[in-house]
């Protein structure tokens, strides 16, 4: 088998790991497009043009999926941390905190606002996400991610119940959403030895402590 082929392969056994979080076939095979776009080279990855590469009449079936859709999305997390400990699990492993911009347009998108995003270099209007990637010998891959919310709008109810945000999601700084994501990685099946990240999450000795008590460097 080609380099091709071998990389169609080991996609479709990790299709075949998570498709049990999706009790329909429908949105089975919505998601195994849906992945497919997302590593195609499209050239933005929006509904539209993400639902013409997969040969979609339109962008409704991949919003389904992503915004009225039942699955478990901590459950595939959870699926994809058991796939990379498999794969790239080794006993000096190292997670990775950072977070990163999504340059938007608009007010509606969860978490948008005028804020620095690292991604631009400057403030623009952007979604922030925080991100825990696994390193080791083998490769990297991201196994965890926290959105982050401004106070902007985790003190307006009205605006998070429209952008389908919990209630009980409270303001949480990138600092305490890492730490939420290292508070997980113990319980993972992840062999990791080591926590870094860049010196805005050094400074926070919350975390730092939690790492102390966890024995993890």
């Amino acid at each position: 088998m080609d380099e091709a082929g071998l990389w169609a392969a080991e996609l479709e056994s990790v299709f075949a790991r998570v498709a049990g979080r999706f009790l329909r076939v429908d949105l089975r095979w919505r998601m195994r497009d849906y992945v497919r776009g997302l590593l195609a080279p499209v050239e933005r990855k929006n509904g539209w043009q993400l639902a013409e590469y997969a040969g979609h009449r339109g962008p409704a079936g991949f919003q389904h999926l992503l915004n009225g859709a039942a699955w478990d999305v901590e459950a595939v997390r959870d699926d994809v941390q058991h796939y990379v400990a498999e794969r790239l699990g080794t006993p000096d492993g190292v997670l990775i905190v950072d977070d990163t911009g999504f340059l938007k347009k608009g007010t509606t998108s969860a978490g948008v606002q005028r804020q620095y995003s690292g991604t631009a270099g400057r403030t623009e209007n952007c979604q922030i996400g925080v991100f825990a990637a696994y390193v080791s010998a083998k490769g990297r891959a991201l196994v965890d991610r926290e959105l982050y919310l401004p106070k902007s709008w985790t003190s307006d109810a009205d605006r998070c119940r429209a952008a389908k945000i919990p209630d009980s999601r409270v303001f949480a700084t990138k600092g305490e959403l890492a730490r939420a994501m290292i508070l997980r990685a113990p319980a993972s099946p992840l062999p990791i030895a080591w926590v870094t990240g860049d010196c805005a999450y050094g400074q926070e000795w919350r975390m730092r402590r939690t790492l102390e008590e966890a024995g993890v460097g």
